[in-house]
């Protein structure tokens, strides 16, 4: 069959997307805390007769297992503890409103607790659970009636989540034996790091160099997260510990030198990975590196390789500890993130999708459409997870909720016709729970595990098998979400993608402009020079429409960063990791933004061009800034090209709507 003819069967990008699930290896050791959270929870609040407050923390480990993600036990405290305390806050907001507010106020109070939930998803991944715990906790509060008092179900809502961190921090995982395996998360992210870089080498000069650059900026992400969880102290406190920041540290030399190399294209010999290998090994296996192969040292790149491998193997050997070359986010930024225009647009959103699930679920509540049950929480329970961005287009994530509902409510109805009340309930609680970690590769499958789970939950709390009535309220809302999907909202449409599209470029803007001052020459290459590099932002009333680029053009500034002292690098290295790492963050956008269906996907056509560009232009920085260090000065093609990708950038930047940089050169 010819190309052109399988191109024909090719499914719609929003179709597409529904159909994917991710692959990998079982996680085993969040199997074994998924098996011991939400039933042994459960059944021991039957043996002792608070079967309610069993339920309510059976919930809050079931939500917190979603959580439960790969990475260290530091980073876990984060990504667990602080949404459920947000699930917590929202339990008891609810149920004070739902037992002291009739059903008007009490859906205007819910439509702004959305409004302030969505605003703050905008901040970052852990804000967004924080968000979605918050707005399912109200829902809950105000729509399942129980017998205790909101801070009764918010202490259990926390016990519930705080049993499974416990299993978190304290269990072992698989192979965490070499070291400390209180920190076993972080060897396993700083290994990862190291082969990243072997691969990336193994794949210069190929059509693989791109995708495994990505992988790389994955990998460093991933370790800089596992080593940046909240602490006590501001320093590592133990020798294991500084002994991981400092090989995550000596990484970044050596992530930097196989991107330049990446970004010449000309093959290297076999043998420059082995080192990168060789290292990965010694982390992993928690050793000495040994001898490590020298690559060759005929280009600028691959002597900073060299020096790289030689820097890591002494600090394999000391060990004294190392910056992670992070920007510590500020009550200002976070603030600028939620009221800014993707806040704004997810939290109107958000506001809308679960004010009107709200009203629709207690007027059918009042109208006694569920027949025997009381409780009205699953409809706007529903919508939360529905109009959640990060979980998958807007398309994908309806199809997939829609048949997981399906699926779970009629398997569960098959369990319920046989198994015994309430000690089969409490095993099928056990397994879902131990399913989670898998099904979360695929929404459909994790909202038909979640679905099993909640249904045994209500079932041992007391309610009569609802599997149809659970079909019919995800069916609606879904259309719900559908439809204010597609509402117009005040400003521009896509405000998610744009705002991540800016923040990438402000921070590779400001790596440029610190690789350029680095140089510290009168002239650039032949071409540009540090007066003459400008950039031509849009008009504005009494401004002047031409200004030298600083580092103040930027949201990341150096003075903004924690520097080491030791190695003047360290402040570049902090704004190449933030370039990359923001740039990774708008390629995830963009493309979720692409698998929407074509008349939310049109909003950001033309981002993916801007950030291809982007990429560019930071690799091409990177690739400068190790030319210099070998050199002393920035070679006239890096010049050509970074001012290149400065002309190209004007146009597509101005058409998704970002003010961008042009240069601008001296007559």
């Amino acid at each position: 069959m010819s190309r052109s003819r399988r191109a024909s069967f090719a499914l719609p990008p929003w179709l597409a997307h529904a159909l994917r699930a991710q692959r990998g290896p079982v996680p085993w050791s969040a199997v074994t805390r998924g098996a011991l959270s939400a039933g042994p929870l459960l059944l021991a609040a039957v043996q002792v007769g608070r079967t309610s407050l069993g339920v309510v923390a059976a919930i809050a480990a079931m939500l917190a297992g979603i959580n439960d993600r790969p990475g260290s036990r530091r980073a876990s405290v984060k990504r667990i503890g602080v949404p459920a305390l947000g699930g917590a806050l929202g339990l008891v907001a609810g149920t004070y409103a739902g037992q002291q507010t009739g059903a008007v106020v009490l859906t205007v109070l819910l439509t702004f607790v959305g409004l302030v939930a969505g605003s703050i998803s905008a901040i970052g991944p852990v804000a967004s659970a924080v968000g979605t715990q918050l707005l399912v906790g109200s829902a809950i509060g105000a729509g399942m009636p129980l017998p205790e008092t909101g801070w009764e179900r918010a202490l259990a809502y926390v016990a519930g989540a705080g049993w499974l961190l416990a299993l978190r921090l304290v269990l072992p995982t698989p192979g965490s034996l070499a070291g400390d395996f209180r920190f076993d998360g972080e060897r396993a992210a700083v290994a990862g790091v190291y082969e990243a870089v072997a691969e990336l080498l193994d794949a210069v000069g190929g059509p693989e160099a791109i995708r495994r650059r990505a992988a790389l900026t994955a990998a460093l992400d991933h370790a800089q997260d596992a080593l940046a969880g909240p602490r006590l102290r501001r320093y590592a406190s133990s020798s294991a510990e500084r002994r991981l920041h400092a090989q995550y540290a000596a990484a970044l030399p050596l992530a930097e030198a196989a991107t330049a190399l990446a970004w010449a294209g000309e093959a290297i010999a076999e043998r420059a990975s082995e080192g990168p290998r060789r290292l990965a090994a010694a982390v992993r296996g928690n050793s000495h590196t040994g001898p490590l192969p020298a690559p060759s040292r005929s280009a600028p790149a691959l002597r900073a390789l060299d020096d790289a491998l030689l820097h890591a193997a002494e600090v394999f050997d000391q060990g004294r500890g190392g910056d992670l070359h992070t920007r510590p986010r500020t009550p200002k930024d976070r603030l600028r993130a939620a009221f800014g225009s993707a806040g704004r647009e997810y939290g109107l959103r958000v506001a809308l999708c679960f004010g009107a699930s709200s009203a629709v679920a207690q007027a059918l509540h009042q109208g006694q459409w569920y027949g025997q049950h009381e409780h009205w929480y699953w409809l706007p329970a529903t919508a939360v997870f529905l109009v959640k961005p990060d979980l998958g287009p807007l398309a994908s994530r309806v199809l997939n909720r829609a048949a997981g509902t399906v699926l779970g409510a009629v398997v569960f109805a098959g369990f319920a016709a046989v198994l015994p009340r309430p000690e089969g309930l409490i095993a099928l609680v056990a397994l879902s729970g131990a399913l989670i970690p898998v099904a979360t590769r695929h929404f459909a499958a994790q909202t038909a595990v979640v679905t099993v789970l909640v249904l045994a939950l209500v079932m041992v709390g007391g309610e009569p098998q609802a599997s149809m009535g659970r079909i019919g309220e995800t069916l609606l809302a879904c259309a719900i979400v559908l439809i204010v999907g597609h509402l117009p909202m005040p400003g521009q449409r896509g405000g998610g993608v744009r705002a991540r599209l800016a923040a990438a470029g402000d921070a590779a803007y400001a790596y440029l402009t610190h690789v350029l001052d680095e140089a510290d020459a009168p002239r650039i290459g032949t071409s540009i020079t540090p007066s003459e590099r400008r950039i031509t932002p849009p008009e504005r009333p009494g401004t002047s429409s031409e200004r030298p680029i600083t580092p103040s053009d930027s949201s990341v500034t150096p003075s903004d960063l924690r520097t080491t002292p030791a190695d003047p690098r360290a402040t570049r290295w902090t704004l190449r990791r933030e370039a990359y790492r923001t740039l990774a963050e708008a390629r995830t956008a963009i493309s979720l933004s692409a698998h929407e269906l074509p008349a939310l996907a049109r909003h950001t056509e033309g981002a993916d061009e801007v950030a291809d560009l982007l990429e560019r232009l930071v690799d091409t920085t990177t690739a400068c800034a190790v030319h210099l260090d070998d050199t002393g000065r920035i070679g006239p093609e890096h010049t050509e090209r970074i001012t290149a990708l400065l002309d190209e950038l004007a146009g597509p930047g101005e058409r998704v709507g970002l003010r961008l940089p042009r240069t601008r050169r001296a007559g």
